[in-house]
C-alpha cells in the first residue's frame, strides 16, 4: 500500500470535502469567526465575564486639588438605598447591586448584577470630613484633604548648570 492511498486527496483531483474547499467556509475560517464573535461579546457587554464584580462598572471620574479629592461614579437606575459606601486604609469602595425588574426570558442589554469598585486614596485626606451625594443616577464623593496637606510648603528648584 503507497502513501497516497492514506490521503482522502490528491492534489490533481479535488475530492476535498465541499465544506474545506470554499476559503470562507473551511475550519481555520469557522475558528477565526467563533474567535471574532467570543471578542466582540466580551467587549460588547461591560463586566458580564468577571467573577465576583463588575470589573470597570460603575464608570468613575476622581479630581483632585489643593483643598479636595472629589469622585464621580455613574450609577444610572438605582438609588442611594442601592450602593454602600465604605472607607477603609486609603481606600474608597463603592459597591452595591443593580437589581432585575422581570423575572421574565428574553433578550437585555441590560447589566444586573452585584458590583464593586476600590480607588485608592491619596494618604492625606481626612477620612473624618467625607461626604456623599447621590443624585440621578450620580455619586459624588468628596473628600476633603487634612490641613496638613493644605499647607504644604513648596520647595524652589534651583535652575542652572550642574557641576
Amino acid at each position: 500500500m503507497a502513501m497516497r492511498d492514506l490521503i482522502p486527496w490528491s492534489r490533481q483531483q479535488s475530492s476535498a470535502p465541499a465544506l474545506w474547499r470554499d476559503p470562507d467556509m473551511g475550519p481555520v475560517a469557522s475558528l477565526r469567526r467563533e474567535m471574532d464573535r467570543l471578542f466582540d461579546d466580551m467587549f460588547r457587554t461591560p463586566a458580564l465575564s468577571f467573577v465576583g464584580g463588575s470589573g470597570n462598572w460603575p464608570s468613575i471620574e476622581v479630581n483632585e486639588d489643593d483643598k479636595e479629592v472629589r469622585v464621580t461614579a455613574e450609577i444610572p437606575g438605582m438609588s442611594d438605598k442601592d450602593v454602600e459606601l465604605l472607607l477603609d486604609n486609603g481606600m474608597l469602595t463603592i459597591r452595591g447591586e443593580r437589581k432585575g425588574e422581570k423575572e421574565e426570558r428574553g433578550y437585555s442589554e441590560r447589566w444586573y448584577g452585584r458590583f464593586e469598585r476600590r480607588i485608592a486614596l491619596p494618604a492625606d485626606v481626612d477620612e473624618e470630613q467625607c461626604k456623599a451625594d447621590f443624585r440621578d443616577g450620580l455619586l459624588t464623593v468628596t473628600l476633603p484633604k487634612s490641613e496638613q496637606a493644605r499647607n504644604a510648603r513648596r520647595i524652589p528648584i534651583n535652575g542652572g548648570t550642574r557641576h
